[in-house]
């Protein structure tokens, strides 16, 4: 299958390259400045070109703190750029499968996961344009899917783990908050899940994350425990902590379809993670 890749010099990118590769698949890795999928005549053109018969679109303005005060630009790229890329697809008569986040829901008041029926309500100016970006792809074709994630990191890109593990060997504490409870998923794990929902055509809205949930004061705490590093993880509140962007309270996804295959623990992605990291460094 020729898989196009968007976005594929980040994080989730990389990861999904690879597993295409593996899987016998052609990917056509494409990112700035090759193609602008914020431009709709030079994406048209490009799948014109192209022809791939799949797509999975890893691009994103990701800086949900940059986005409260750049809020066209982060529309620009998860909206417009987005609907750019699925009414592409749709056509030339090919999937498009797109990655979201749990950034789409409020986190107010919810005690159990949210699934993929429940109504939406972003605090954010990243979410509010993210959740945008889903409608457009939905709307451009009934073959297109949009993946819901959280908490995403990886060896490609930043990440919360990284800079947790960087913080552990230079201080005897951190401060980290415990009143955001999330689902902690490995983009070593997400690769080959959402390669699996286009090879199976699987469509729709889907929620895929790490199963189970942590606070990210109990992530960072587990993080130190796998990697074995001696640093102590105090608490602390959103509102000590805060940032521009209000974060959700409680953002925890579960998917209700009985065609969604659930991924391991996160636990087992932590581990993951950290022997691919450490993998990579003695290389």
């Amino acid at each position: 299958m020729r898989l196009l890749v968007t976005g594929a010099q980040g994080m989730l990118g990389h990861d999904v390259l690879r597993v295409g590769e593996r899987a016998g698949h052609e990917p056509i890795a494409i990112d700035l400045p090759e193609l602008d999928i914020t431009d709709a005549d030079a994406v048209d053109a490009f799948f014109e070109r192209e022809r791939p018969e799949a797509t999975i679109n890893c691009a994103a303005w990701t800086d949900v703190d940059g986005a409260e005060s750049k809020e066209d630009l982060a529309r620009a790229v998860n909206a417009t750029g987005a609907g750019n890329l699925a009414r592409a697809a749709a056509r030339i008569g090919t999937p498009l499968l797109h990655i979201s986040t749990d950034y789409v829901f409020d986190g107010a008041g919810h005690e159990r996961p949210y699934v993929e029926s429940d109504p939406t309500g972003p605090r954010s100016v990243y979410g509010q344009t993210k959740l945008e970006g889903e409608r457009e792809v939905l709307a451009a074709s009934v073959k297109h899917t949009i993946v819901r994630t959280a908490w995403l990191y990886g060896v490609d890109g930043k990440n919360f783990v990284d800079t947790m593990l960087r913080l552990g060997g230079e201080r005897e504490a951190v401060q980290v908050v415990d009143d955001q409870v999330g689902s902690p998923t490995w983009s070593g794990h997400l690769a080959p899940a959402i390669l699996g929902l286009l090879e199976r055509e699987v469509r729709g809205l889907v929620h895929m994350t790490g199963a189970g949930s942590v606070s990210w004061n109990g992530f960072a705490k587990e993080i130190f425990r796998q990697a074995e590093v001696d640093c102590d993880v105090e608490p602390a509140t959103s509102e000590q902590m805060a940032r521009p962007a209000p974060r959700p309270a409680y953002s925890v996804l579960a998917s209700e379809r009985d065609d969604v295959l659930p991924m391991p623990p996160w636990e087992d992605g932590l581990a993951g993670y950290l022997a691919a990291r450490n993998g990579m460094m003695r290389a």
